[in-house]
């Protein structure tokens, strides 16, 4: 068995809505980023990238190379579940979402549905939860939203 470990975070700036785990919530600032902004989603590819020994998001997928601009971080995380899929199956993933606001948990249950549709395994082997940071920092000032996420995998034999 593997883990890893994934973080991502983007600034709040612009109109909303945000996208997080795949699912659209509206909201009055968007989130700043070469992509759709979904750092739920970039976090979780991060974590799995990890647990297989390659790499790092960045390295995948440039935040510099045009191919990538405003792209659906769906799309990116189909990438990296299809090279998983070669060799390795996910156990679980478990994705702290980190904000102030907006909140959060009206939205798990679809979030949890979305993931486990693109991770091509049950909603039971994703967790989404949230926690704020008491106002302390620049998510508590509403700056941005950070999320850690970890994940088990484990060889497909």
């Amino acid at each position: 068995m593997r883990i890893g470990h994934g973080f991502d975070v983007h600034k709040f700036g612009g109109e909303g809505p945000i996208i997080l785990c795949g699912i659209t919530i509206e909201n009055p600032k968007g989130l700043l980023a070469h992509s759709d902004g979904d750092v739920a989603i970039h976090a979780l590819c991060d974590a799995i990238i990890g647990a297989m020994g390659k790499g790092d998001i960045g390295h995948w997928f440039p935040d510099n190379d045009k191919q990538f601009e405003n792209i659906d971080s769906k799309s990116l995380l189909k990438e990296v579940i299809q090279v998983l899929a070669k060799n390795f199956q996910l156990i679980n993933a478990d994705i702290t979402i980190i904000a102030q606001s907006p909140k959060i948990s009206p939205f798990v249950a679809e979030m949890k549905k979305c993931l486990a549709l693109l991770c091509h395994c049950q909603a039971s082997q994703i967790n989404v939860k949230a926690t704020t940071t008491e106002k302390l920092g620049y998510i508590g000032r509403e700056e941005g939203i950070a999320v850690h996420a970890v994940v088990l995998i484990d060889d497909k034999n």
